[in-house]
């Protein structure tokens, strides 16, 4: 499931792997703004992600598998504990979820040059 994750995560327009915390962890990053962590321990993956507040107080309260962020904003940030039984439906939402929450976060320029880039490889 780690690869499928990592794969969905990286289809994002330019998103790029980086791993500014070790080895151990995998950022998604656009812009150069974080929008997925992604770590793997015991056949388990550990997927941060950002999150609109209210929705992650929600996606909470409706699956013990979605905790707040560990080591991140807990506000803003959820970490899901990924097992064989969750489904990828559900984790594709919440990784487009996240990366639109951190792609608006970017500067005017910075989303513009990345739409360009994006409308330049379609030609």
């Amino acid at each position: 499931m780690y690869e499928q994750i990592v794969a969905y995560g990286l289809s994002q327009k330019e998103a790029v792997k980086d791993y500014p915390f070790g080895a151990e962890t995998l950022v998604l990053k656009v812009g150069g703004k974080m929008f997925a962590l992604l770590s793997e321990k015991d056949g388990i993956s550990h997927l941060s992600l950002k999150c609109d507040p209210i929705i992650a107080v929600n996606l909470r309260e409706q699956n013990k598998a979605i905790k707040p962020g560990y080591h991140l904003n807990k506000k803003h940030w959820n970490t899901i504990e990924v097992d064989a039984t969750f489904p990828l439906e559900d984790l594709y939402s919440m990784i487009d979820h996240s990366y639109e929450l951190v792609f608006k976060s970017l500067t005017k320029a910075q989303r513009e040059a990345i739409t360009m880039r994006i409308r330049a490889t379609d030609l």
